[in-house]
């Protein structure tokens, strides 16, 4: 999950005056079996993948703040392994509305949480299908065993992944984290990190970080010189810090769209 965008994400970052690194790709990771991550969504301006995202109800994606910085138009592609492969019966969707958590700056990674909401409901099937978010705030045990996913850089300055990539990734504990990137950069109530021999890579942001079958971080930033640093671990914006929030958004539209999110 690292900071400096390569190629796809470079436009994304004009701001960036820290030293955190956003994410494309899955390094050290195995090829997803086609479709068994149906949440999972490409995000794209013109076309082109440039973050991860997930299906949390058949009408909305959740996914970075930070994919939106330059790109002012999205669009998401959902039931998709080859992004390349027009013949797998992929669905892409214009989105209608952003939003973006109020407190989150392009400067900063604090509050990188941002809601699609869909141009039209989404054709749930067995290749899309919406993830499980948490039912109320908590802290996810350090040394848990999750996953992440998503089409990037398999390696730093590597090239990008047509296919889903995934892997395992363990939970830090949120006071060694604090020590390695330091509390401005790392709020323990508002992120969580992770480590493991697999991670997230430029192209991987605004990816689910998966406990069991439920969604609880957004793939935020991580070292700016290298994906997978054993220094600086990758962060991720912790999704049951935000669940106020993200109820009133998703209940502004009708009620039963929030009827529809499955809550852990």
């Amino acid at each position: 999950m690292t900071i400096i965008s390569l190629l796809l994400l470079a436009s994304l970052l004009p701001h960036l005056t820290f030293t955190a690194h956003v994410n494309v790709g899955i390094v050290n990771g195995k090829e997803a079996k086609p479709h068994s991550r149906p949440y999972m969504v490409s995000v794209q301006e013109k076309e082109q993948h440039i973050c991860g995202g997930f299906l949390i109800s058949d009408r909305f994606v959740m996914t970075a703040a930070h994919c939106r910085n330059s790109a002012q138009v999205l669009t998401v592609v959902l039931g998709a392994h080859n992004l390349r492969n027009k013949k797998e019966n992929s669905v892409r969707i214009k989105v209608e509305s952003y939003y973006s958590h109020p407190q989150y700056t392009s400067e900063f990674f604090h509050n990188d949480i941002l809601l699609l909401r869909l141009e039209k409901n989404a054709q749930l099937n067995n290749n899309i299908k919406s993830i499980s978010i948490p039912a109320k705030e908590g802290n996810i045990k350090a040394d848990s065993v999750c996953s992440i996913a998503g089409w990037g850089l398999l390696k730093t300055n590597g090239s990008l992944s047509n296919h889903l990539m995934e892997t395992n990734v363990k939970v830090m504990n949120n006071k060694e984290c604090e020590s390695k990137w330091g509390e401005e950069e790392f709020s323990a109530s508002l992120m969580m990190c992770v480590y493991g021999e697999g991670g997230s890579c430029d192209g991987d942001s605004g990816g689910p970080l998966v406990c069991g079958n439920t969604a609880v971080g957004v793939t935020s930033f991580g070292d700016p010189e290298i994906c997978n640093s054993p220094d600086l671990p990758e962060v991720y914006t912790k999704i049951s810090a935000y669940l106020p929030w993200i109820k009133s958004i998703i209940g502004n539209g009708s009620s039963a769209i929030a009827d529809e999110i499955k809550f852990f």
